[in-house]
């Protein structure tokens, strides 16, 4: 029986950042053949139901990554207990999210996603925002999937060097 090592990665809304890196940090751990599940949420209820944005999963297909299956939900505190990393997107999920946490070992579970990021890695965690791309056109989406992009070898090293250290 397997324990997998489980990521969560928030947004506002959980109709483009956040599922975007969903769906990029499963088809790159599932290409690495790790145990780990990944999903994702938003900060506020506002597109609770709704899809992706059209946008994200064209980003997603144009790179072989090919999903429908989505539907925007809100995070909810008791995951807290539940995820073992949580990805902040942006500063206010950051900040949200660390306000939200019941305690400070589930506060010590969020980080930016970018953190994980090379070039990015070790600065303040207010200069490692992806920036919402709904309000941009194609190319505002392809600029967060190269941010995301850049991070995703660093957030699967976490998760293979913590989820190992697992019971």
């Amino acid at each position: 029986m397997t324990n997998p090592y489980r990521i969560i990665a928030v947004c506002t809304g959980n109709i483009a950042r956040s599922p975007m890196a969903e769906f990029m940090l499963a088809s790159a751990a599932e290409a690495a053949g790790l145990d780990v599940v990944i999903d994702s949420a938003g900060t506020t209820a506002w597109e609770v139901g709704n899809p992706m944005d059209p946008r994200t999963l064209d980003v997603l297909n144009s790179h072989g990554i090919h999903t429908t299956a989505h539907v925007a939900r809100k995070f909810q505190t008791a995951w807290f207990a539940e995820r073992d990393l949580i990805l902040a997107l942006d500063t206010d999920h950051f900040d949200a999210l660390k306000a939200m946490a019941p305690s400070p070992e589930a506060a010590a579970k969020v980080h930016m996603l970018r953190s994980f990021d090379p070039a990015m890695a070790g600065q303040n965690p207010q200069t490692q925002g992806i920036y919402d791309p709904w309000y941009g056109d194609e190319h505002d989406f392809q600029a967060s999937w190269d941010m995301i992009s850049a991070a995703v070898p660093g957030v699967l090293a976490y998760a293979t060097a913590h989820g190992t250290a697992r019971g």
